[in-house]
């Protein structure tokens, strides 16, 4: 019997990329049918998408060596689809831009990759598209020079929609069965805690609130009605990759406000001792500890606890 090993990272991410490389025809000698090298496509991608272009600039947005832009820069030159003068506001700089050759071939390389990048995605669905545009996003974001959770503005929250709550369950007990060593007992009380808020759901006075950076769910938390004037603040969820970028104190402040504009007069909760993160959070918008019991919960000796946030 055939035993399949699953690669680790590193080999998936590089089959990944030998796939990739293929599928877009980036391994041979002439880019796109062109006359020119993928790299001497992409100089003239550069300065043909900008006002304007050094060979600086272009060292430092492609990560070129000095000597091997230099030499491309030479035979687009002398091919006539590139000319250059100096730049009159820095004397030792040479400004760049594309001849009338240059910008036909540039437009005849931008029409074939826009045309070959819509082939590939109409074997798709618009969802599989989404899912696939998601995807490369996350990639991107991840593999960047930046901190990939850098740019805090971006996070949306949004309300749920078909096929969230599945995945918070499966996340959240994967998470707190990894980091926690809690038993899958706990998947069983969360998923039924998500289908009596689904299956008794009154969008005037309940609402969940899904935390989101381009398609990728980072968050999520419930507000129940327990009574007319109680609410009940549920399973408070932050992707650990997510944590210390003010996800969890957003999700609990919504919660806040939207408990205040529908006419309830105190949230409750409840939670355990060893959810540091998501205690700390409730004592910092105003939750006060009301009651603990210790107990065994999940393959743990642990104190339950009960919040409550006078309106």
């Amino acid at each position: 019997m055939t035993v399949l090993v699953q690669p680790e990272p590193a080999a998936q991410l590089r089959r990944f990329n030998r796939f990739y490389t293929r599928r877009l025809g980036l391994l041979g000698e002439h880019f796109l049918e062109s006359p020119y090298s993928l790299a001497e496509s992409r100089v003239l991608y550069e300065i043909g998408h900008r006002t304007t272009a050094t060979a600086a600039v272009l060292r430092a947005e492609l990560g070129l060596d000095a000597g091997y832009l230099s030499r491309i820069l030479r035979r687009l030159q002398a091919d006539g689809m590139v000319a250059r003068r100096r730049d009159e506001a820095d004397r030792r700089q040479y400004g760049l831009w594309l001849t009338d050759a240059g910008r036909a071939l540039f437009a005849r390389l931008e029409a074939r990759a826009q045309a070959d990048a819509t082939a590939m995605l109409d074997r798709l669905s618009p969802a599989e598209q989404d899912r696939l545009v998601d995807a490369m996003a996350m990639l991107q974001r991840r593999l960047q020079d930046a901190p990939a959770d850098a740019d805090d503005s971006s996070i949306v929250l949004r309300p749920h929609r078909v096929g969230d709550m599945g995945w918070i369950v499966h996340r959240t007990a994967l998470i707190y069965a990894e980091t926690l060593g809690w038993t899958g007992a706990f998947e069983g009380v969360f998923a039924e805690i998500v289908g009596r808020f689904l299956t008794r759901f009154d969008p005037a006075r309940e609402r969940a609130w899904i935390a989101e950076r381009d398609g990728t769910i980072l968050g999520a938390v419930f507000l129940a009605r327990d009574s007319d004037a109680v609410a009940r603040l549920r399973m408070l969820y932050v992707e650990p990759a997510a944590r210390g970028h003010g996800v969890g104190t957003r999700l609990v402040d919504a919660c806040i406000a939207f408990a205040r504009a529908s006419g309830y007069r105190r949230i409750v909760l409840w939670t355990y001792d060893m959810l540091a993160s998501a205690r700390r959070i409730y004592q910092a918008a105003g939750f006060a500890l009301v009651d603990e019991v210790e107990e065994d919960a999940f393959g743990h000796r642990m104190r339950s606890q009960s919040w409550a946030l006078e309106l």
